[in-house]
């Protein structure tokens, strides 16, 4: 039976009852109706341990209705959407079998097509906690600006001449006024001189395969995770890391010079709330360079970029477009891979930006593969060392450490939840892993620190095959708390900066969800968002008082629970009149979409 087809899972087979035996009992028999009931029961109980139990338990009327309604449009996309016809024309462009929460990259085109898209693009969805900054931009826009900015240029260590130099050769982007003499060899010939500058635009134009727009093409590929390698999961989590590390430098060339990093700020903003989302935790690692408007000299430290970065962000909130944007801060980290020096000086640089910038750095984080770089454990010194200069600094930098982003059960990769939770993270990134260490998920609970999952940068990475196969429902079930995020949307394919996608994926791959579930994990990522300094006490308190609080994070959760029900009235007001439910009058703040 193909996955796509209905099944009655209530009917019972009924050829050849009558020769059953007389004794057989029917549904219908008391002790049969008793099993049944205690078996209900048994679910039930276990449902009240969920996260989003609470959330469920306090939904308002119209909420309720509203996840009713996207259940059945949800059921009905399941029989009608992912159909053995479309099943069968993905399987003559690539392998698999298609099913709702399939893998991303074969689900994409058609899930932006869907209902559900539709509901979940709507959806208020409060904060972002784990995105990194120098890949939250569409690719495509962010060429398009390379070519239009005035003295950028392209140089690479080697010839850009063939295939496999234009696959794997290292290549970067930079300012400069002049690329020097101006009858040097194209860079896509053997002539080419090691390192030499050309500019972009006779780059862009002398591509031997087809020009700008090849050119386009081309650096889009070597910036993403293309569709071929999103599909490649036999390679192994190494390989697709290789390919992952690659883009960042490549990006980073390009973002961090003023005149592009400037509009690619205010863009970003503009999709994240276009998207529901009204703040951000960033992250960057600060290894690269950032060049002031016409210079080519490097600044020395990140003082600068920070404050473009505040500019910037005061600059969006203040315009019509941006009045209903909440703000973002930076969690500062570094790469984990380095030696204990370069380690400690970011720390030093850390202190030194949070010292003039404190509303602007939330906290510090290690970032890299976890299986190649230095575990946790390995860094405890020089992260001690880093708490004791801030206690000496009067600064609150916390820890937002990623953990568990591993297929390993009980290496030094996995083990860093351990550290992560005994060095006090008030969120763990990933926590992939988490789901393993029976103890280590009690802690979770009981202290309160919230899994930032991010389940498409996951199958990407290949730690799981799709969505449906995620640990996240088995911590949902146990009362871990939950945020939906996006990590590296412009190098996993999404094409937006929004977490739409991650959403969408997680309803249609987790029965157990909803919509009500959804909302639970979008309310989470408001109550966890680091709005402002805290200390561990504070921060306690307020996340456990949550709307019953008194500070911003409070205020927040009350904006948030605003816009939760109006989305709902939406809801009921685009979809109730087609899938049974009553039409509501109408109320303040709803709006028909005329998408």
């Amino acid at each position: 039976m193909s996955q796509s087809e209905p099944v009655d899972r209530e009917a019972r087979p009924t050829a050849g009852n009558d020769d059953l035996p007389p004794d057989v009992p029917s549904m219908g028999d008391a002790f049969i109706q008793k099993y049944l009931a205690g078996r209900s029961t048994l679910i039930d109980q276990e449902k009240r341990q969920r996260t989003d139990h609470a959330f469920r338990q306090a939904l308002s009327a119209t909420a309720a209705e509203a996840s009713s309604i996207v259940a059945k449009i949800r059921d009905e996309e399941q029989q009608t959407v992912w159909t053995g016809e479309f099943e069968d024309r993905l399987a003559q462009d690539g392998p698999g079998v298609v099913f709702p929460g399939m893998m991303f990259g074969l689900a994409k085109d058609r899930m932006e097509n869907t209902k559900l898209w539709r509901i979940v693009r709507r959806l208020p969805k409060g904060a972002l906690l784990h995105a990194h900054m120098d890949a939250m931009v569409d690719v495509d826009w962010l060429v398009d600006r390379l070519l239009s900015t005035p003295g950028m240029h392209l140089y690479s260590p080697e010839p850009l001449h063939g295939p496999e130099a234009l696959e794997r050769a290292a290549i970067l982007f930079t300012f400069a006024k002049s690329s020097g003499a101006d009858d040097a060899a194209s860079i896509w010939t053997a002539d080419y001189r090691p390192s030499s500058l050309v500019a972009v635009t006779a780059a862009a134009d002398s591509f031997p395969d087809g020009g700008r727009g090849g050119f386009a093409s081309w650096v889009r590929g070597r910036c993403t995770i293309t569709r071929r390698e999103l599909l490649d999961h036999h390679h192994g989590p190494d390989t697709v890391w290789r390919k992952f590390r690659a883009t960042f430098a490549i990006l980073d060339s390009i973002i961090y010079y003023e005149p592009i990093f400037r509009p690619f700020l205010r863009r970003m903003c503009q999709q994240l709330l276009d998207d529901g989302v009204r703040w951000v935790d960033l992250r960057a690692a600060f290894v690269f360079s950032y060049r002031k408007e016409s210079c080519e000299t490097p600044e020395t430290g990140y003082h600068e970029v920070i404050r473009v970065l505040g500019e910037e962000l005061e600059k969006f909130k203040a315009s019509p477009e941006g009045e209903n944007f909440w703000g973002a801060r930076m969690i500062w980290t570094t790469v984990r891979a380095f030696d204990t020096k370069t380690i400690v000086q970011s720390m030093e640089q850390c202190i030194a930006v949070k010292a003039q910038y404190p509303h602007l750095v939330a906290g510090f984080d290690l970032v890299g593969q976890e299986d190649k770089g230095r575990p946790l454990k390995d860094l405890t010194p020089e992260l001690f060392w880093f708490r004791k200069r801030c206690v000496e600094e009067g600064l609150e930098v916390p820890f937002f450490f990623h953990a568990g982003e591993t297929l390993g059960d009980g290496d030094e990769a996995d083990e860093n939840l351990f550290d992560a939770l005994l060095l006090g993270s008030r969120r763990i990134g990933h926590g992939f892993s988490l789901y393993k260490h029976p103890l280590l998920v009690e802690m979770v609970r009981e202290k309160r620190v919230l899994i930032e999952s991010c389940p498409i940068s996951n199958e990407v990475l290949r730690l799981t095959g799709s969505v449906s196969s995620h640990p996240v429902p088995a911590l949902l079930a146990r009362g871990v708390p939950v945020a939906l995020c996006n990590d590296d949307p412009a190098i996993l394919g999404h094409d937006t900066n929004g977490v739409s996608h991650d959403f969408w994926q997680a309803l249609q791959g987790w029965q157990n969800l909803g919509l009500e579930g959804l909302g639970a994990l979008a309310e989470n990522s408001v109550r966890w968002a680091a709005f402002e300094d805290q200390s561990t006490s504070e921060w306690s308190r307020d996340v456990k008082l949550a709307s019953l609080g008194n500070g911003v994070r409070a205020e927040r959760l009350k904006e948030w629970a605003v816009e939760w029900e109006r989305f709902c009235l939406w809801i009921i007001q685009e979809f109730g009149l087609e899938y049974g439910m009553r039409e509501p009058e109408q109320e303040g703040g709803a709006e028909t979409d005329t998408d």
